[in-house]
């Protein structure tokens, strides 16, 4: 039956067109963005579990930023330490070339002594964002010899976050302590108190920590690496003895100082593989969360060019279906 009232074939015809307009719209819209899952409407499980993979993923590129600034503390402090170590070494040379009779010590000490200085400087200067961990005050308030960095974020399967640190002991790379409590001052490597005297009250102690009875012992010669001074040392078996102490004490201080570089040297390997791991990681979940909601633009493409030809189509029908009604008038002529 025809009828002007109800044009079935135009109405067949708009729905089929509707439908691949907004096909047509949903394709060109993924192709702009990239995304099949653009918005929460798309796909909300999918949307959801992007966005917080999105958002760890920002968590872990602090975590890679904290984890370059924790090497670059571990990598100050161990140019200090190896600078240091060259250093001493300087000294302990001119302190065995002192040790043959007939020298003029004055003049080694004069040596030594540019060497001390330069010493102090290193430490000092070894310092990044605020931080020295070889020139240190002990006594400080909020003084902690573990050093910690952020080094993970983590999910649970509940959902709870977590995050995970790398720690540092620095108190056994400390060169010089300032503490003013006596029990912690003069605790680090150069500053650390050894005696060179002979005999049982004032033998040499390899751990640079020198006893009361020690320090009081007759004739003895408490000194530290920082501040040894052989200016005035002579030829007698007293003062050879002495000499020899240093010699001990300062090649003690090279052994703590080289176990220093080493556990420096561990400590920045650990970070280094730690941070190639977030890397690694962070690729990863860009990975997972574009198999979860990029568009695949190969399929898109192709879609496009179908829903074209079908939109292409369906204005043509739409038109013949109106057309349609316009024939009917012919009846009446």
């Amino acid at each position: 039956m025809s009828s002007i009232m109800t044009n079935a074939s135009a109405m067949t015809a708009l729905k089929t067109l509707n439908a691949t307009n907004k096909a047509l719209s949903t394709t060109q819209s993924r192709i702009a963005t990239g995304f099949r899952v653009a918005e929460a409407s798309d796909n909300a499980a999918y949307w959801s579990i992007a966005t917080t993979m999105r958002s760890d993923n920002k968590a872990l590129s602090t975590v890679k930023d904290a984890l370059g600034l924790g090497a670059a503390k571990v990598d100050v402090a161990y140019t200090g330490v190896k600078a240091a170590i060259d250093v001493v070494d300087e000294i302990k040379s001119k302190l065995v070339a002192a040790r043959e009779p007939g020298v003029d010590r004055e003049k080694i000490q004069a040596e030594i002594t540019q060497l001390q200085g330069q010493l102090t400087a290193n430490a000092d200067a070894s310092a990044f964002s605020g931080e020295n961990w070889l020139s240190v005050d002990s006594s400080a308030t909020g003084y902690n010899a573990d050093k910690t960095m952020v080094s993970s974020f983590t999910r649970a399967s509940d959902g709870s976050v977590s995050v995970g640190t790398i720690s540092v002991d620095t108190s056994t790379v400390v060169l010089f302590d300032a503490a003013t409590d006596a029990a912690a001052a003069g605790t680090g490597i150069l500053d650390a108190k050894y005696t060179s005297t002979t005999g049982a009250a004032g033998a040499y102690v390899a751990d640079g920590t020198v006893t009361a009875d020690q320090s009081t012992a007759t004739g003895a010669q408490v000194f530290t690496v920082a501040t040894l001074d052989i200016s005035a040392l002579t030829n007698s078996t007293d003062d050879l003895a002495t000499l020899e102490g240093y010699i001990k004490g300062v090649d003690d201080a090279i052994g703590k100082m080289t176990t220093a570089a080493s556990d420096l040297g561990a400590a920045k390997k650990r970070i280094d593989m730690q941070s190639e791991f977030v890397t690694n990681m962070m690729d990863t979940i860009d990975r997972g969360v574009g198999t979860l909601v990029d568009a695949d633009m190969n399929k898109e493409s192709t879609r496009l060019q179908a829903l074209q030809v079908q939109q292409q189509l369906g204005i043509q029908a739409l038109s013949i279906a109106n057309g349609n009604s316009q024939s009917i008038l012919s009846l009446f002529r």
